[in-house]
């Protein structure tokens, strides 16, 4: 299958319910409310709302004001983009679709009498509960960053939005022949290849304005977890001797008044440090007893999503243990599946028993070249695990023509999420 022709039914969804269904009546709209904003979260709005031909209310909890987009965010860092370009408005989700949004956060979950309190202590009911949470961030390795003061000068960025500008910022002033040093968690964590992505974005920027600096890697991990050859040779040949790669070079501590950290192996010195520290399921998930996978990430049925903690609870995106990568793509794919599943139990009947879930994920490693992998999966239901399905793959070659079909798949899932 030709890769545009992959995207296109990607994007579109790889599966959809039986029929679509009216749930009007006389008891009033069944109640499906969401708590996240991001890919998962603004997807299973949306597509509740599509699928059931506006028979189901859907009410949608985001404390931030506007969508702001992981997948081309490194591109901020290199300079080729700008946090606008990112940013989007939630307000075709509200007009088009009819999904209710609420700028708030979440202060508690009552499974038991399927409720939601709000921070301004207002309480929502619901029929079915859908949670989104993304990620939190794990510094209980490193007591010198328990303070938030320290974790906003060593910032990660792998949320897009104000630490996505910040950051960009610290490059800009850091001084010519400085080093910036990104460490990387060992898996699992949110976008694998993102890293290395922006260790090219960064790269990219030195190149033009600061020569003689250096990007340094420290993963955690054995190997670059994904687009390993792909990356080494984007390194070696459009920034011979800027990036410098260092596996198995956990982040064991920091000294932030000398300016230098401490690996599995060594003691380095930096300019900017990209801390990327590892992940957990969002606070959200993991305060309210869904972290049922070694207390860290959500474990669900794959076919329905919801938590085995809990009935009538849901949950999407990044914050699960399923064996798939942390990525935008498939976090919509889950999301489409966990639609299409509410829609059929709130109808009475059994949803898709073997649901696929598609992913492709883009790098630029330039403002002007870049690559992908794709995969397609399909959920097991005797094995109850993701097994590869046919389609997919991975580029043989950077190129300027795979930099215009990410510009293309971003505008597409962009416009699948909120549009």
């Amino acid at each position: 299958m030709k890769r545009r022709s992959f995207n296109k039914l990607a994007l579109a969804g790889l599966l959809l319910p039986a029929s679509l269904r009216s749930f009007a009546s006389s008891a009033g709209a069944p109640r499906v409310v969401v708590v996240g904003a991001g890919f998962a979260g603004a997807t299973v709005a949306k597509y509740l709302r599509v699928w059931s031909q506006g028979g189901i209310e859907v009410i949608l909890i985001e404390p931030g004001k506007s969508f702001v987009s992981c997948p081309a965010s490194n591109l901020v860092l290199g300079g080729s983009r700008q946090m606008q370009e990112i940013s989007h408005s939630y307000d075709q989700l509200v007009q088009r679709h009819g999904v209710q949004m609420r700028q708030a956060s979440v202060a508690g979950i009552d499974a038991h009498k399927r409720s939601i309190t709000l921070d301004d202590g207002s309480r929502i009911a619901y029929d079915k509960l859908v949670l989104a949470p993304g990620i939190s961030f794990d510094y209980s390795h490193l007591n010198a960053l328990a303070g938030t003061d320290l974790q906003q000068r060593f910032l990660h960025a792998w949320k897009a939005g104000q630490q996505t500008a910040a950051l960009r910022q610290q490059l800009q002033a850091m001084p010519d022949g400085g080093v910036f040093a990104i460490t990387v968690p060992a898996l699992p964590y949110r976008c694998p290849p993102g890293p290395y992505e922006r260790a090219c974005q960064a790269a990219y920027y030195l190149q033009r304005h600061k020569p003689r600096s250096k990007v340094l890697v420290l993963d955690a991990n054995p190997a670059i977890t994904s687009k390993r050859a792909l990356f080494e040779k984007a390194w070696s040949e459009l920034y011979p001797g800027l990036v410098e790669y260092h596996a198995s070079s956990e982040l064991k501590g920091i000294d932030p008044g000398k300016g230098t950290l401490e690996t599995t192996f060594e003691r380095v010195k930096f300019d900017v440090l990209n801390l990327i520290p590892p992940q957990t399921a969002g606070r959200l998930a993991l305060d309210n007893g869904f972290g049922n996978a070694d207390g860290r990430w959500c474990d669900v049925d794959y076919v329905t999503y919801e938590s085995p903690q809990a009935r009538h609870v849901h949950i999407l995106g990044d914050a699960l243990d399923s064996g798939l990568p942390k990525s935008a793509h498939i976090a919509t794919s889950e999301a489409k599946v966990c639609a299409s599943a509410i829609i059929a139990l709130l109808a009475g009947e059994e949803p898709d028993p073997a649901p696929v879930f598609a992913n492709t994920c883009y790098s630029y490693v330039s403002a002007d070249e870049a690559m992908h992998v794709a995969n397609v999966y399909r959920f097991d239901g005797k094995s109850r695990e993701m097994k590869p399905a046919p389609g997919g793959g991975v580029s043989q070659a950077r190129s300027a023509s795979e930099a215009r079909e990410a510009r293309s798949w971003a505008a597409n899932i962009w416009h699948d999420v909120l549009g």
